[in-house]
């Protein structure tokens, strides 16, 4: 019964979004405030029933309804409830599902929040927001549906997909989502100005918020995304380059320029083509993400789900949306006129090079992630593009933003004096220079990438820590921090988790030290300054599954400093195994054992890895959200622009 109730929920959502994209739209355009005001209760009765549905199918798995086919091909009743739970969205139908649900909560918040918006730009944005919400959920109910029943229920289910079976699963999907899918109200926000015939400071202020939260979500989801591969898949790595984490960084990359870039519009009314396109492009790379996930056009571990018939309709919305934004976009670009005018030597133009950056390291993601398909349909040839490319023309555009970052962030708008900025930032580049040259002095035959990385993280952290200096004024009043807006804080959190980050990076790739061999029982062997010791391997068994659970013994100076249990699993449902990768996490290294298969003459494989600064590389991406969250609490973020409002109330579109 609640399945059915979930069902039809659904198709009332459906039927709603339908209205919700027709009705406000023709009521803007005819100025008709009645029709206007369907929107924003259309918004909350469209996410108030997805939800519904998503309740009823939550229902369905934790109370393993094995009569649902989506149950029996993804849960099992031995497996815990934490995984029954997100098992949900562990799959296509159920992801999808989770995809309309934050589509809508995001039109519903625009909705709830959007009082300052004047009603015509409202109404068009509820009305755009929703015709997405249209695409996505005929998408579902017609190729996707995730309440159908099994004509024979079955005993029990096929169990989850092991690797899926981790904490990870619960957190960086929804997280990702709300950023990938965040984006989509920035769209609709670009589409509806571009439909309104105008874009100004209010526009930009009205948008950054919008974008700020995606960008955050997005943070948080991708950085929970490389630790949950870092730990669980046994190989060591925090980012491969695979195409589905590439699809996830392309908007990441494109939601960050379009931040600093709405900034410029707020603030100066210029740079308003560039940021409409922006916003266009961010989701519609969003769109090419969810289009490489379920159309098997790449090859992933992450792919949900490889029906061409499903890739072909989604690459319609991709058409449909994208295209028709760009084309309503050249079509509308000559009433983007900008106002303010700004010296080559200002905020503005570091922006815009900051925006150039990170557009261009987007563009080579995009070819490097597509060009083997490219490559094969024109050429016939297979290709493999990996790290090496990606590392190779990615990471200059990297350096170049982070050497960027400190000068532009402290430059005043308009016009500004380079050798002023450079004189305030002295101390923070000797003190950059300065261990750069410790650890290339220390180090010996190794790249260059360790005091190139520890440059530009030094550079960035002291960067921010100068600019909130400089506030302080000629008396160095400390109190005046705490009178600072809290955007100027969050703005020096996020740079100086991004010099984190960069160090971590830079510390993990030049430092790391490898060792794998067949270790033995009673045996101890060195790496680096540790030594490691097997006491042995014990058979467990686990909710779901058996396991080979190894006791390993770390020393340092002869004093064990931890005890660690890699595991090698096997889960009988689904006859898959994995590998649980043991892990002593500390400030300045990571130990990480991972035990492999039994050897024949009585050892085992092991892995052994020492990892500097590992764990720098997610402090840095809680820092950078962090900064956002703070920026997002900032008081002017809430405040309506009402000089503004009247102003936009009753334009004409031209």
């Amino acid at each position: 019964m609640i399945t059915e109730l979930g069902h039809f929920a659904l198709i009332l959502a459906f039927l709603v979004s339908i209205v919700q994209a027709v009705v406000p739209l023709v009521g803007a355009q005819k100025r008709w405030p009645g029709w206007m005001a369907v929107a924003e209760p259309a918004a909350t009765l469209q996410f108030i029933l997805t939800a519904a549905a998503f309740a009823a199918l939550t229902h369905a798995f934790v109370t393993s309804d094995f009569s649902l086919r989506l149950v029996v091909m993804n849960s099992h009743s031995a497996k815990p409830m934490l995984y029954k739970i997100s098992g949900v969205w562990g799959n296509h139908e159920g992801s999808m599902l989770l995809w309309v649900l934050i589509l809508s909560l995001f039109g519903a918040m625009a909705a709830w929040f959007g009082g300052n918006l004047p009603p015509t730009l409202r109404a068009r944005v509820l009305a755009v927001q929703s015709s997405i919400a249209v695409a996505f959920f005929a998408f579902i109910i017609f190729t996707s549906n995730p309440f159908l029943r099994m004509a024979v229920p079955p005993f029990d289910g096929q169990d989850l997909n092991p690797l899926l079976q981790d904490p990870g699963l619960a957190f960086h999907p929804p997280f990702l989502y709300l950023g990938y899918v965040g984006l989509s109200i920035c769209f609709s926000f670009a589409v509806a100005a571009l439909i309104e015939g105008r874009v100004d400071a209010a526009w930009g202020r009205w948008v950054r918020p919008w974008t700020l939260a995606a960008w955050v979500f997005l943070t948080i989801g991708i950085a929970l995304g490389s630790w949950w591969a870092y730990y669980e898949l046994g190989w060591g790595g925090f980012w491969f380059w695979d195409p589905v984490e590439n699809a996830s960084f392309m908007p990441w990359l494109l939601a960050a320029a379009l931040l600093h870039s709405a900034i410029v519009v707020e603030k100066r009314e210029a740079l308003k083509s560039w940021t409409i396109l922006l916003a266009i492009l961010a989701f519609g790379f969003s769109l090419i993400g969810t289009f490489i996930v379920r159309s098997g056009l790449l090859t992933s571990v992450h792919a949900f789900a490889s029906d061409p018939e499903r890739g072909v309709f989604i690459l319609g919305i991709l058409v449909v949306y994208t295209g028709g934004a760009l084309t309503l976009f050249a079509a509308r670009a000559n009433v983007m006129q900008a106002k303010g005018v700004f010296g080559i030597v200002s905020r503005e133009s570091a922006l815009v090079a900051n925006n150039i950056f990170l557009a261009v390291a987007c563009f080579v993601v995009f070819v490097g992630t597509l060009w083997p398909v490219v490559a094969e349909l024109l050429f016939a040839r297979k290709l493999s593009v990996g790290a090496p490319f990606f590392e190779m023309a990615f990471t200059p555009f990297m350096v170049l933003l982070g050497l960027l970052l400190p000068i532009g962030a402290m430059m005043p708008w308009k016009r500004a004096n380079v050798g002023r900025v450079l004189r305030q930032l002295a101390p923070a580049l000797f003190l950059a220079l300065a261990l750069a040259g410790l650890v290339w002095a220390m180090q010996t035959g190794k790249t260059l990438l360790g005091p190139v990385g520890v440059f530009l993280g030094t550079w960035l952290v002291a960067g921010a820590i100068t600019d909130l200096y400089s506030r302080l004024g000629k008396n160095r009043d400390l109190s005046r921090l705490l009178r600072l807006p809290r955007a100027d804080w969050g703005k020096a959190v996020a740079h100086g988790g991004l010099g984190i980050t960069m160090l971590g990076i830079a510390g993990l790739m030049a430092w790391q030290e490898e060792d794998i061999r067949v270790a033995y029982v009673g045996q101890p062997f060195t790496v680096g300054a540790f030594e490691f010791e097997l006491n042995g391997v014990e058979r467990v068994q686990g909710p779901n599954y058996f396991s080979n659970m190894a006791d390993v013994s770390v020393r340092q100076d002869g004093e064990t400093i931890a005890t660690l249990y890699p595991e090698k699993r096997n889960y009988p449902v689904q006859q898959m195994p994995t590998t649980e990768a043991a892990i002593d996490y500390r400030l300045m290294r990571d130990v990480y054992v991972v035990i492999g298969d039994p050897q024949d003459d009585g050892g085992w494989v092991m892995r052994v890895y020492l990892k500097p600064l590992a764990n720098w590389i997610w402090g840095g991406c809680i820092l950078m959200a962090i900064g956002g969250f703070l920026s997002l609490s900032d008081r002017r973020f809430r405040v309506a622009a009402g000089a503004r409002k009247s102003q936009m109330v009753g334009v004409p579109a031209e």
